[in-house]
């Protein structure tokens, strides 16, 4: 539980609990992301990505661009494969959707804020999906108008996967 009177900052508490967590951990095995922290404590992204930057500098945790935080160091141990990118996941589920007729050819899919809030998401999770679902042929874009869902002869031939 977060003392929030305390003289201890919220992300230093933050920090001690994912320390005790990962104590318990192999090397290579992941660790919460930024967002799944903020959604747990209910704090700023900020909060979240300090916590995390204590225990990266105690050198129990390392990062990988585009791949996440694990524990231990670099070299250490193998890292076990996490699930399927979050933007990946949720361009896969618009892809469904507009496959079952959710969504209408040249009609709008919703807009960044709404996806934003609806998978409670970062926006750059939602424009990554978004960008991925336009290079696969799913969406097009109009400038100050929003996401439109393509004629079907421009979707993907096959599966949704990129």
């Amino acid at each position: 539980m977060l003392d929030y009177d305390g003289d201890t900052h919220i992300y230093l508490q933050i920090a001690e609990i994912l320390r005790e967590r990962v104590s318990g951990l192999s090397s290579g095995h992941p660790v919460p992301s930024e967002a799944d922290i903020q959604h747990e404590f209910g704090v700023a992204r900020t909060t979240a990505r300090r916590a995390i930057h204590v225990l990266r500098e105690e050198g129990l945790i390392y990062t990988v661009q585009g791949e996440g935080t694990f524990v231990g160091t670099p070299g250490e141990a193998p890292r076990k494969q996490r699930k399927m990118p979050f933007y990946q996941q949720i361009a896969s589920e618009l892809a469904e959707q507009i496959k079952a007729g959710q969504y209408q050819q040249r009609r709008p899919i919703p807009g960044e804020a709404a996806l934003v809030k609806q998978y409670d998401v970062a926006r750059e999770t939602v424009r990554r999906a978004m960008a991925l679902l336009r290079e696969q042929g799913w969406i097009y874009t109009v400038p100050q108008r929003g996401s439109y869902v393509s004629p079907e002869e421009s979707w993907p031939k096959g599966s949704t996967e990129g």
